[in-house]
């Protein structure tokens, strides 16, 4: 068997048609800018990207489907044209256009020069005229042209060698407009419309129509006169108030006619001729799609197919190290393979069914870097490939290169397999290089570091039978392990040059071992006490829907925010709230505001109503996720949070609320397991402020923390000037608040939200702060201008965060990259402290032959199942091991306490 990479390719265009592709850039950008939420495309430093996905989807899907072989892309300069000179009043009504909106048209500008488009922008006129006059050239020139606009004036252009795509829903749907389709629309020929645009007017132009004509008198006019010319002409001949009203309007319509028209001889650069197709700059496009964290493999894979160069690169030898010689191995052949490969690297992939709940490796690949590969079932290995391959994993010397590596460990665990010697993990590799990126996909990452598209395959369910299709499913899987090899080399380059392979290899692989384990261990559950808490909750929710009818006197549907927003602000007119594009707000910050502005109870109960609505969503989902050990097995993730903080799935255990009673009791649900004795928890105190003590080295607040005081009283007394024993809890609240706010990259603004307080207030509150504190300023100021000078923030140990919008010309995304160019090394280094606390408590706990366990970590919390006995002992080396994690100026607190549940474990 042999597995090569291929690359799509696109069906080459007859070479005695040319076909010329333009498209309206502002026009179709501003369309995907308002069809596409803003909420689902923005990146990790805030940069909003709706409107560049949507205009790179539309044209993927336009290349692909016109094949043209010359293509550009015009944009207007300025809403200051030779229109507007004429006519002041032309698009006045148009609003400001959206900083969000601008930004990225300058992106799309950097894609389309990636591509090797033509772009063109000429002052004075419109894209409109820009295409027009290249329309009438490549006419001239014998093209067929297609063009893409969400302008209807381009009905103009409409010929039997031009045809207009029209976005008609969104900008997911273009329909074609030929002579007999505008015909069939409006009844008019292509070069009637202007006339017909003159009559009716356009309120998007800001151009007025005549009172009490509309599209369809404007077009019996057209009809019966022949051309608009004719029809002033003869305009005395139109009889009743619209003749009258025409006569009145006239001067306004014949301008209309002259704005209408689009310039066809603008003094462009180059011509038609000159627009043919290049191919891409590949390594510049995908730079791009990084940085703009488009990980689509489907959205990538369309831009890619279109590019001209695909073909050849097709036709191109393969590109060295992508073939492959597998082999599927019978049993009893897999301790010889390693025998005569097992020595050197190898790539290894897998096929397991932990998301079908069973846990069981269906499928192994393993693939070396000259070649060779194997394939085998883990349940058909004789005895003696049962020993080699335990002992080629067992082997720390016998270098193997993965993909999630943590869901292998935890896969092959079932077998009891225990891989050692694992030197790369291409997923962690990935997110070490780009922290920011939100797929970490093998066929993402293969696409992009190593320009192959990567086999696919689909996982078997069961025992295979090897025919056709499972040989072909095996080869799949070893070129698979084969690009996870070749990766693992690519990888290890970019590590080095950003200066991460020790965090690699001293700090996520490792972490990655430790999780696989707390995730096969889970942590039981009291299912009974999980059911009683949902029946609580529902009656909760039943019974806020009972208050929230009666105090409105009669039933809606709370769930609704049509019918919620009809009842607060019509039915009880309450003060508005934010206008949103479907009405006022009614979010849970609306509501709050609402609570404090009326007397009114609704707010209050619906306020109740979602909190616990979410509660008995957050039980029902953990009684859906307890296995039948009578365990809860979350899934922790290294790759989500660019800062570096773990997270967990299915279920989240960050969802569940740790301050509140509800909160509280749900923990409760959460119990020692049979065969231990109790749970223990501990956590840091106050990590990210003594980080950021650290950090900014001030002597002042260093000393707060090592005084041995309250932190927050003894910051509050020096920030108010008052002795300790006058600071009242209002100071108190005012300087946690800031002092985590701090940390958190919170502004004035921010702080007076969470305070409710004025922002000036907020401002000389931090003001104060900082004479106190001027080494935190001093800190916080620096890290800004360090990180807008080299382009990222590092933490403690070296982890980096990018951050190109420092120097963004787009306030909101420049100063959302100044908060987190903050953050980032506070929170990044309290993470990094939290992943070095947990793997030298397993060291210690493994050295010393303990029988406890590491079972959760949330937030800066670990979660401990204590064997019978070693309550005493695992103690002393839990707050041992996290307390020397790391040496800062304000020592490490660790807090520790037990019980028979995770809430009674509280401390």
């Amino acid at each position: 068997m042999a597995k090569t990479a291929s690359n799509q390719t696109q069906t080459p265009s007859p070479t005695d048609v040319r076909r010329l592709l333009l498209m309206d850039g502002h026009s179709l950008a501003y369309r995907a800018f308002f069809a596409l939420p803003a909420e689902n495309f923005s990146t990790t430093t805030g940069q909003q990207t709706n409107a560049v996905y949507g205009f790179t989807s539309m044209l993927s899907n336009t290349l692909r489907d016109e094949a043209p072989t010359h293509f550009a892309v015009a944009f207007d300069v300025s809403r200051k044209t030779w229109r507007s000179e004429e006519y002041p009043e032309y698009k006045a009504n148009r609003s400001k256009t959206p900083d969000e909106f601008r930004g990225q048209v300058e992106l799309i500008g950097e894609l389309l020069d990636a591509m090797g488009v033509r772009r063109f922008a000429v002052d004075g006129f419109e894209a409109d005229d820009v295409i027009a006059t290249l329309t009438a050239q490549a006419e001239a020139e014998g093209f067929e042209v297609s063009i893409v606009t969400g302008d209807r004036d381009a009905f103009q252009l409409v010929s039997e060698h031009t045809t207009v795509l029209y976005p008609t829903k969104g900008v997911s749907e273009l329909t074609r407009f030929t002579p007999e389709k505008v015909h069939e629309k409006y009844g008019l020929t292509p070069a009637q419309y202007p006339d017909f645009a003159a009559l009716r007017g356009d309120p998007s132009d800001n151009l007025p129509g005549i009172p009490g004509v509309g599209e369809k008198t404007a077009t019996k006019w057209i009809n019966q006169f022949g051309s608009f010319a004719e029809l002033v002409e003869r305009a005395d001949e139109v009889k009743g108030k619209a003749g009258q009203n025409l006569r009145d309007h006239l001067e306004s319509v014949m301008r209309n006619r002259r704005l209408t028209e689009m310039v066809k001889d603008i003094e462009l650069p180059c011509g038609p001729l000159e627009l043919e197709r290049v191919p891409y700059d590949l390594e510049a496009v995908r730079g791009l799609l990084d940085s703009l964290e488009f990980r689509h493999a489907n959205f990538r894979e369309r831009l890619f197919a279109a590019d001209p160069g695909a073909a050849e690169q097709a036709d191109a030898p393969p590109a060295a190290g992508v073939e492959i010689d597998g082999r599927v191995l019978e049993p009893g052949e897999l301790a010889g393979w390693l025998g005569e490969f097992g020595t050197g690297p190898l790539g290894l992939m897998s096929v397991d069914s932990w998301r079908l709940g069973a846990g069981a490796v269906t499928e192994v690949a393993l693939a070396t870097s000259e070649g060779p590969a194997a394939w085998f079932d883990p349940t058909q290995l004789s005895a003696e490939d049962e020993t080699a391959f335990a002992a080629w994993c067992a082997d720390s010397g016998r270098v193997k290169v993965l993909h999630n590596a943590k869901a292998v460990q935890r896969a092959f665990a079932e077998h009891g397999w225990r891989p050692s010697g694992i030197t790369m993990d291409t997923a962690l590799a990935a997110y070490l290089v780009q922290p920011g990126r939100r797929s970490f996909a093998l066929e993402a990452l293969s696409t992009e570091f190593l320009g192959r598209e990567l086999p696919q395959a689909s996982p078997a369910e069961g025992q295979l039978a090897l025919g056709a299709e499972e040989e072909a499913q095996a080869d799949v899987l070893m070129g698979q392990a084969r690009t996870v090899l070749d990766l693992g080399g690519a990888f290890s380059e970019r590590l080095a040059e950003v200066g991460a392979a020790e965090l690699l290899h001293d700090m996520e692989l490792p972490t990655s071992t430790v999780l696989a384990g707390m995730e096969r261990a889970g942590i039981a559950a009291d299912v009974e006490w999980l059911r009683s808490l949902e029946q609580q909750f529902a009656d909760a929710v039943q019974e806020a829907v009972r208050q929230a009818h009666a105090s409105v006197g009669r039933e809606f549907n709370l769930g609704s925010p049509k019918q919620l927003q009809e009842v607060l602000f019509g039915e009880l007119e309450l003060p508005k709230t934010k206008k949103t594009k479907t009405g006022y707000t009614t979010d849970a910050d609306a509501l709050q505001w609402l609570a404090g502005q009326t007397e009114h109870e609704l707010p209050v109960l619906m306020l109740r109503h979602r909190e616990q609505s979410k509660l008995r969503t957050t039980v029902e989902g953990l009684i859906k996720t307890v296995g039948d050990d009578g365990r809860i097995h979350t899934t922790f993730s290294q790759t989500v949070a660019a800062t570096g903080r773990l997270s967990s799935t299915e279920p989240n255990l960050q969802n569940v609320p740790v301050r509140t009673d509800e909160g509280r009791a749900i923990r409760r649900a959460f119990v020692v397991g049979s065969g231990y004795e109790s749970l223990m928890t501990a956590d840091y105190s106050q990590i990210e402020l003594r980080v950021m003590a650290h950090l900014s080295q001030d002597k002042g607040l260093i000393e707060a923390f090592t005084s041995g005081e309250d932190l927050h009283t003894t910051v509050a007394s020096q920030v108010f000037s008052v002795p300790d024993d006058r600071v009242d809890a209002e100071m108190r609240r005012k300087i946690k608040a800031m002092s985590y706010g701090l940390a958190y990259g919170l502004s004035a603004f921010g702080l007076s939200q969470q305070l409710s307080i004025g922002t000036d207030e907020a401002r000389r509150l931090m003001d104060t702060y900082f004479e106190r504190f001027g080494g935190v300023r001093d800190y916080l100021q620096h890290a800004v201008e360090e990180a807008r000078a080299v382009g990222y923030t590092q933490t403690m140990l070296g982890r980096r965060r990018y951050l190109p919008d420092l120097t963004s010309d787009n306030r909101q995304r420049r100063e959302m990259a100044e908060r987190m160019a903050l953050n980032a090394p506070i929170q990044g280094t309290a993470a990094d402290i939290v992943k070095l606390a947990m793997l030298r408590v397993q060291e210690a706990l493994t050295a010393e032959r303990l029988d406890s366990r590491l079972l959760l970590q949330v937030h800066d919390e670990i979660v401990l199942e204590i064997a019978a006995g070693e309550r005493t002992a695992v103690e002393e080396l839990v707050r041992r091991e996290m307390a020397g994690a790391v040496s800062l100026s304000a020592p490490l607190d660790v807090s520790v306490g037990v019980g028979a549940d995770w809430e009674s474990a509280a401390h």
